[in-house]
């Protein structure tokens, strides 16, 4: 199925969530309708103070609404309501190249691809902020060495998805962490992925990012974590045991080596101490274990749900355009 011939052109839907685009939503509703003529836009309205939705509305989008702030709950919302063979997710802010939609798209299908991320090329240095190109550098070659190295762009707001991974996201995050979430969300479940990449300019004049430095950087290192932790849980658990086993060893070397000289143990609060703390490395690394079996089986029931979207969508007759 290819998306450049008409007879079979798969079912489109552009999902824009958004939050105080006045400036920016006209001109992204109308580059995508160009760059997409077939497909169907829609803007999630995340409770804007401004004209977003009369300005979305007039361009010609679908104008929904999502009332628990958060870019994530937005994701979550558009997952569910909307029914597409394809999804393009680009944020209202007019910094993403539309014209590269098609290609994110032939790609997704010809490839048979569950996710194409746009790995972002900015054309002018204004186009990213120093704090969030070196966050962006930090967090990606973080989830590359913890999940695998597929993606330079793990932030990037700016993907196209097939069905059946729309409806098999879990969608657990609530603010801008969503992005990594999607991409380990791939990983974890060895989906077939690739990454494209575009152009990325600078938000026309009247529209601030909505990103904050530090606090969502922190956010994301803490979702990183938490998906290590419910993941990998051997890996993470087992690093906690290791630390706490060398901390062990190094209280106790001293008091072994005077009991070697002397047949004392005169430091008895820090035998008591090394002893425990060895207790509780054993402790973490059999939850690891336990936990490690546990991840196993709700992996397998993800990729099964993943698997039945996939039927579901195919046992459906294809949406008109």
């Amino acid at each position: 199925m290819r998306v450049d011939d008409q007879a079979t052109l798969p079912d489109i839907a552009v999902l824009i969530p958004c939050y105080n685009e006045e400036a920016a939503i006209d001109r992204v509703v109308r580059d995508f309708h160009a760059a997409l003529p077939t497909a169907r836009i829609y803007v999630y309205d995340n409770n804007s103070k401004d004209r977003t939705v009369e300005v979305a509305r007039a361009a010609g989008a679908i104008v929904k609404a999502e009332h628990l702030q958060g870019k994530g709950n937005v994701v979550r919302r558009m997952f569910s309501d909307v029914e597409a063979d394809v999804y393009v997710m680009v944020d209202g802010d007019a910094t993403y190249d539309a014209p590269s939609a098609a290609t994110m798209v032939r790609n997704l299908v010809d490839e048979e691809l569950d996710m194409v991320v746009a790995s972002r090329i900015d054309t002018r240095m204004e186009a990213y902020r120093r704090g969030h190109r070196f966050g962006n550098v930090v967090l990606s070659g973080f989830v590359s060495y913890l999940f695998s190295k597929r993606f330079t762009d793990i932030l990037s707001g700016y993907r196209a998805f097939s069905h059946r991974f729309a409806k098999s996201f879990p969608a657990l995050s609530t603010g801008f962490e969503i992005e990594t979430e999607l991409t380990i969300h791939a990983l974890e479940l060895r989906m077939p992925v690739a990454e494209v990449a575009t152009p990325y300019g600078v938000r026309p004049e009247g529209s601030a990012s909505k990103l904050k430095t530090y606090s969502d950087g922190f956010r994301i290192l803490w979702l990183i974590a938490l998906l290590l932790r419910n993941e990998k849980p051997f890996q993470f658990f087992g690093a906690i045991a290791g630390v706490l086993a060398l901390l062990s060893i190094g209280l106790s070397i001293p008091i072994v080596l005077t009991y070697l000289e002397t047949g004392l143990v005169p430091r008895l609060p820090t035998a008591v101490l090394s002893m425990g703390l060895m207790i509780l490395a054993f402790l973490s690394l059999t939850c690891g274990l336990i936990l490690d079996t546990v991840t196993r089986g709700r992996r397998e029931l993800k990729r099964l749900a993943y698997l039945l979207a996939s039927e579901r969508r195919a046992g459906r007759p294809s949406a008109r355009l």
